[in-house]
């Protein structure tokens, strides 16, 4: 309630004629000039949180304040601006953080039983995929302890075995993230590419300890990695990481975007290429002609590396096109040779369909 102080600070230094004193009277005014500027910032950081939090401020009950400097009542005014509500006064801030961390202390120990404290990830957490892609596994600002299974695949026909790279971090792509930690998952059974389930789960416990393991689903065979500080970055490295995100956004989603469209391509290559082998005689080698010329035409295409996200799904959809009469061609002469036949190229339809769906999310690895 004070409107004016005055601060003395005696014996701040000394000279030849004897000890100096600081004298200053300091009205609540000037002082509020002099911090204004801070004042002004408390703004940014709370509707960030909000936002991550997905609330709005309507939306929250009590607001608590923390350090010393939340006594002044133009920082009080500013947070009841932000929230619409007076916070509460009843806390020290002074002593809130040592409480509080007591509090957490004792939940993590298991002491304190009646209380319900949620921690959530500073950075989203993930793996490297298909093209150098960063696959999310668990979102940033997720509570925990929680746990997250995606089922991935592999990359090219009978390969033995995958490398999962996991990372932290909010960039598209796998190298502009933190690097966590590798391990090899090996004895994948001999399947074309895209047929093996390589089902990846990510655990992340109270400490912040993250246990990451993948399961070939076919064989049962895992291997796993713990990862001890996943949550342990400091405020400065999450703040930078959260920053540099932000300012690469639209160049990032652009590089994700092509690197997409080339798997897509790639996949659609795939395909095309195995539709000689899958339906031999069935096709005729006029038909397999064009397929080898749209094939040629595409790989063209998915070998420029200048080549960006619309003539990469320029060049997939003109393979698609290619090809597309001569599988209905197929399927229009399936019936003439009976039931059977027909049953049977409509499974081989879905195990393609299926095996296309497992692609997506291919693992990145093609070690042989």
């Amino acid at each position: 309630s004070t409107t004016e102080y005055e601060v003395n600070i005696p014996f701040i230094t000394a000279d030849a004629d004897g000890p100096k004193h600081f004298e200053l009277k300091l009205t609540r005014a000037k002082l509020e000039e002099l911090v204004g500027d801070l004042i002004d910032r408390l703004a940014g950081p709370v509707e960030k949180a909000l936002k991550d939090a997905k609330l709005s401020a309507g939306d929250i009950n009590s607001v608590v304040l923390v350090g010393g400097m939340t006594r002044m009542p133009a920082v009080v005014e500013k947070v009841k601006q932000i929230f619409g509500k007076d916070p509460m006064q009843g806390v020290n801030p002074d002593e809130v953080v040592a409480v509080g961390a007591a509090i957490q202390g004792g939940v993590l120990a298991g002491d304190v039983k009646d209380v319900l404290l949620l921690d959530v990830t500073p950075l989203t957490l993930g793996i490297e995929t298909a093209g150098g892609v960063r696959t999310a596994m668990i979102d940033r600002n997720t509570t925990v302890p929680t746990s997250k299974s995606q089922v991935f695949s592999t990359y090219a026909d009978n390969q033995p075995q995958v490398e999962i790279h996991v990372l932290q971090g909010e960039r598209e792509m796998a190298s502009d993230n933190k690097s966590l930690g590798t391990f090899i998952l090996d004895g994948i059974a001999p399947a074309p590419r895209g047929v093996p389930q390589i089902e990846v789960t990510f655990n992340l416990d109270a400490n912040g300890i993250l246990n990451v393991t993948a399961k070939d689903k076919g064989t049962g065979k895992e291997n796993s990695v713990t990862i001890q500080d996943s949550c342990n970055m400091s405020k400065e490295d999450i703040e930078k990481a959260q920053k540099e995100a932000e300012t690469h956004a639209d160049d990032d989603k652009k590089k994700r975007e092509a690197v997409e469209a080339r798997n897509g391509l790639e996949n659609a290559i795939y395909q095309a290429e195995k539709m000689p082998s899958d339906y031999k005689d069935k096709i005729s080698e006029e038909d397999k002609k064009v397929i080898e010329a749209a094939v040629a035409t595409a790989k063209k295409v998915k070998d420029d590396n200048k080549a960006d996200k619309d003539a990469l799904e320029a060049a997939a959809k003109e393979l698609t096109d290619a090809i597309m009469p001569i599988g209905a061609k197929l399927y229009e002469e399936a019936p003439k040779e009976g039931d059977t036949s027909a049953e049977g190229s409509s499974g081989e339809k879905d195990s393609k369909s299926k095996s296309d769906e497992a692609v997506e999310g291919e693992v990145v690895d093609e070690k042989k």
